[in-house]
C-alpha cells in the first residue's frame, strides 16, 4: 500500500523492510508438521526479555490433543469422555473434522541463524518465480514423515503451533491438507508483531452475539438427542431467552438486549439485561445441571431422568410458558403494589430522566434504578422461583402437567419459539396449582427492596444495605437475602416452608 512509503524502515534494525507480499497455498498436514520448527520463548538463563528472539509460547499438550480429537471426530465428540461416547445414540454426534484456518509460517532464507545454528543449504525451501507463477521447492531428499533437518527446520511457526502439534503421531492421510500463509525471510521483530496482531489485539466476540447464533445450531438434531453436553444446556437457555424476548405475553417482550449493544447502538434509553446475562442466569437456575449425589439443587428444567421425583416431562414450549408466567406474575403484583421502595422509584425525578420510550413503564420493574433490570436481580428472581417450586414440587404436582393437557393435536416437541404452542401452554398453565404458588411468591417478593445502590436520594443506611448486591458477590448475597425475606413469619405458609427448606439445603 502507498502508506508503506511513510514508514521509515531500518535495514539494521529488527524490523527491516519485509518483502511486500506473502504466499497462500495448502500442504499435507503431516508434511507441514515435519518441515516446521517451533522456537519457544523461555525464562531459562535469566535472559532479558528483550534479548529473547523467539516468538512462540510454550506448548500445551492438552490443547493440541483436543484439536487432534476435533480433526478426528468433530464437535462435540472431541470434548466427550469415554462414558458419554459409549452412550446410546452417541455415534450420531460425530462430525467431519477440518481445520479451515491458516497456519502462519516464515520460510527461512539462506544463512538464517536460529538459537546459534545456521540452516543448511540442503534443508532450505527455495522460492522461485517464473512468468508470474511462484514455486516452492521442498528440501532435497525430503521424503515425508522420516525426514529430519541437519540443524534447523526450513519453516518456523508464527501462529498455529498447537494445530500443528495435533498431528504429532497422527497422520490423517495425504488428502488432508492445511491452508498456509507463508512469509519469506521475515525477521523476528515482524514475526512478533504478527503474533501480537493475531492473538492479542482482536476483541473477543460479544457473548450475546455469539449466543444469538445458537438458533442456527438448533437445527442440528443432535442437540435434542443428546443432552449430556454443556452446549445442549446453553442452546436450550438461549432458546428460552429468545422466547422471553419474542413472545407478546412476556413482560420482557422486546426488552432483552439480544446483541449486547450499548444504549447508543440500540438508540434506546430502555434499561435492558443482555442476552448473555440471561443465558448465564438460566444456566445457573432453571437449566442448571444436577449432581448425581443430589447434594446440590439443580434446575427445574435440567433434572435428568434418574431423578424421577424431580424430572418434568415438559417440552420447550411449556418451559417458556412457565418462565413467561412467572415474570408476568411478578409484574402484575408490582403494578398493584404500593411498597415504599416501589413508590420511591416511581417518584424519583432522576429515574424519569432515563425513562424509556415506553411512557407507561413502571420504574419499579423496568427502571434504571431497579435491581430487576440488572444481572443480579434477574438471577435472584429466577433462583427463587426455581428453588421454591422444586422444593414444593410434590404438592404442586408439576410432573402431572403434560402436553396432553395443553394441546393433544399439536406436535409434542413444540419449540420455545413456537408462539402458538407457548400461548396454548400459558393458558393451560394458569389452571395448574403452580400458577397460584408462583403468584404467592411474587406477592411476597414485591415487599422486598429491589432498589439499586445507585438510586438517587437513598439515605446512607439504605445505600450501604443495597451495595452488597453489586459485583459477582452480589448474586449470592441477593439469593440469601431473598430466601431470608421469604422465610419470615408473615409470609404464606407454603412459601415460608419452601424457602426455609431451600436455605437449609444450600448452607
Amino acid at each position: 500500500m502507498s502508506g508503506w512509503s511513510r514508514f521509515e524502515f531500518d535495514a539494521n534494525a529488527r524490523q527491516a523492510q519485509p518483502i511486500p507480499y506473502f504466499y497462500l497455498f495448502s500442504l499435507q498436514a503431516s508434511h507441514l508438521k515435519r518441515l516446521t520448527g517451533v522456537y519457544r520463548r523461555s525464562t531459562k538463563g535469566q535472559k532479558p526479555r528483550s534479548k529473547d528472539p523467539n516468538v512462540q509460547r510454550g506448548h500445551e499438550e492438552a490443547r493440541s490433543s483436543e484439536i487432534r480429537e476435533f480433526v478426528r471426530f468433530g464437535f462435540p465428540w472431541c470434548e466427550m469422555g469415554e462414558s458419554k461416547r459409549k452412550a446410546p445414540g452417541a455415534d450420531g454426534l460425530r462430525k467431519p473434522g477440518w481445520l479451515p484456518t491458516a497456519i502462519l509460517v516464515n520460510i527461512l532464507e539462506e544463512g538464517a541463524v536460529r538459537n546459534g545454528k545456521t540452516i543448511a543449504k540442503n534443508d532450505l525451501i527455495t522460492v522461485q518465480e517464473e512468468n508470474g507463477l511462484v514455486t516452492l521447492d521442498l528440501p532435497r531428499g525430503f521424503d515425508g514423515d522420516k525426514w529430519e533437518p541437519s540443524e534447523i527446520y526450513p519453516l518456523e511457526v508464527i501462529d498455529g503451533q498447537h494445530r500443528l502439534w495435533a498431528f504429532e503421531g497422527f497422520d490423517p492421510g495425504p488428502a488432508f491438507e492445511l491452508p498456509v500463509v507463508a512469509f519469506h525471510g521475515l525477521d523476528r521483530g515482524w514475526q512478533a508483531y504478527l503474533f501480537w496482531s493475531v492473538n492479542i489485539t482482536p476483541k473477543r466476540i460479544n457473548k450475546s452475539l455469539a449466543y444469538d447464533l445458537y438458533p442456527l445450531l438448533r437445527r442440528d438434531d443432535w442437540l435434542d438427542r443428546f443432552a449430556g453436553h454443556a452446549i445442549y444446556r446453553e442452546t436450550r437457555s438461549q432458546e428460552l431467552v429468545e422466547a422471553l424476548w419474542g413472545h407478546i405475553e412476556s413482560p420482557w417482550y422486546q426488552r432483552i438486549n439480544m446483541l449486547g449493544e450499548t444504549a447508543a447502538q440500540r438508540e434506546s434509553k430502555t434499561p435492558m439485561v443482555t442476552q448473555a446475562a440471561w443465558v448465564r442466569s438460566l444456566l445457573a437456575t432453571f437449566v442448571k445441571e444436577w449432581i448425581e449425589s443430589g447434594k446440590r439443587l439443580g434446575g427445574l428444567f435440567g433434572a435428568p431422568r434418574a431423578f424421577d421425583k424431580s424430572y418434568l416431562p415438559w417440552n420447550r414450549a411449556m418451559q417458556a410458558a412457565f418462565l413467561i408466567n412467572a415474570g408476568a406474575s411478578l409484574q402484575d403484583e408490582l403494578k398493584k403494589s404500593r411498597a415504599d421502595w416501589a413508590e420511591f422509584l416511581r417518584k424519583t425525578k432522576e429515574a424519569h430522566l432515563f425513562q424509556s420510550e415506553h411512557e407507561d413503564d413502571d420504574q419499579a420493574f423496568f427502571g434504571k434504578y431497579s435491581l430487576l433490570t440488572t444481572d443480579q436481580g434477574i438471577r435472584g428472581f429466577l433462583l427463587v422461583i426455581n428453588d421454591l417450586c422444586l422444593a414444593h414440587s410434590d404438592k404442586l404436582k408439576l410432573n402431572e402437567w403434560g402436553w396432553d393437557d395443553v394441546e393433544r393435536k399439536a406436535p409434542s416437541d413444540a419449540a420455545a419459539t413456537d408462539d402458538r404452542a407457548v400461548s396454548a401452554a400459558l393458558a393451560s398453565l394458569r389452571q395448574q396449582p403452580v400458577a397460584y404458588f408462583v403468584s404467592q411468591i411474587s406477592r411476597a417478593l414485591v415487599k422486598f427492596d429491589w432498589r439499586t445502590s445507585a438510586t438517587p436520594g437513598l439515605d446512607p443506611t439504605s445505600h450501604d444495605k443495597q451495595s452488597i448486591y453489586r459485583g459477582s458477590s452480589g448474586y449470592r448475597a441477593l439469593r440469601l437475602n431473598l430466601l431470608g425475606h421469604l422465610s419470615s413469619d408473615d409470609m404464606p405458609a407454603a412459601v415460608r416452608e419452601s424457602a426455609k427448606q431451600v436455605t437449609a439445603s444450600i448452607k
